[in-house]
């Protein structure tokens, strides 16, 4: 254990850092504080080249994340919504140099959802509640929701969840691509999260560095502009020791030895 409060727990084992939302009396309300501390782990994550990947999950049984603290939300000035604030901390999230896993148990709603969809790969319990209930409130999603989530599932249906305020189940969101991978029970989880970082673990490390960068950076930029980025991350990974590792290792039909160099 790396550190614990109120808040958050966070580990290293294997690679994995993982960040436990732990904010009980609150169903893990996000509040500045909760967000300030989620941010300084992941960025005390990215600069350990030892952790290849990012979990981000919540110790509650029925609750991943409930949104925003609404009575903190509520005393907020509108010009305080200029800040960088959630959006900026789930941008850090979405960039990371890590891969990020987000494990969905339970409620993930309005600030909750926005955070899972912050990560690469969700795995959501299939009785797992998500949705962006703002409009009903009077605000609206802020911390990313209305792009993010337009961009994974498609226009028509992010409006029917924003505008309606609809909830959907794990189940519902596989299909609809909202999530990665749906898990009946916590033993499911778990063996999905294994089974996920066993094949994450057999990658490159630079190669999955840059392909989430060529990705990430290159899916809201002309084509062009994308493919030169494609080319220029591959230029990279052709100058590094495991792109010979790893090709050496294919034709000597062994496993590959990555040093991350």
């Amino acid at each position: 254990m790396l550190g614990e409060t109120k808040y958050i727990e966070t580990m290293i084992d294997k690679g994995v850092y993982t960040i436990t939302l732990n904010r009980s009396e609150t169903r893990n309300a996000l509040d500045h504080k909760m967000l300030s501390l989620i941010n300084e782990a992941v960025i005390n994550a990215e600069e350990k080249d030892n952790v290849r990947v990012i979990v981000i999950q919540s110790k509650l049984d029925n609750v991943f994340a409930s949104g925003a603290d609404l009575k903190k939300l509520n005393k907020r000035e509108p010009l305080q919504n200029l800040k960088p604030g959630m959006q900026k901390v789930y941008e850090n999230i979405a960039n990371s140099n890590k891969v990020t896993i987000a494990l969905i148990n339970g409620y993930a709603l309005g600030g909750g959802c926005e955070l899972a969809l912050a990560c690469d790969i969700r795995i959501a319990m299939k009785d797992a509640t998500l949705g962006f209930p703002e409009l009903n409130l009077g605000i609206i999603p802020g911390a990313g929701g209305t792009q993010r989530l337009s961009r994974m599932i498609g226009i028509g249906r992010a409006l029917d969840m924003i505008l309606t305020g609809k909830f959907i189940d794990g189940i519902e969101a596989e299909r609809i691509g909202m999530v990665s991978y749906v898990a009946e029970n916590n033993a499911d989880k778990s063996k999905l999260l294994q089974s996920l970082l066993e094949k994450l673990y057999k990658k490159g490390p630079i190669a999955l560095q840059l392909s989430k960068y060529a990705l990430v950076k290159g899916y809201d930029s002309p084509m062009n502009v994308s493919l030169w980025l494609e080319k220029l991350s591959q230029t990279v990974a052709f100058g590094t020791q495991d792109k010979e590792e790893g090709i050496n290792a294919f034709l000597e039909k062994r496993k590959a030895h990555f040093q991350n160099k």
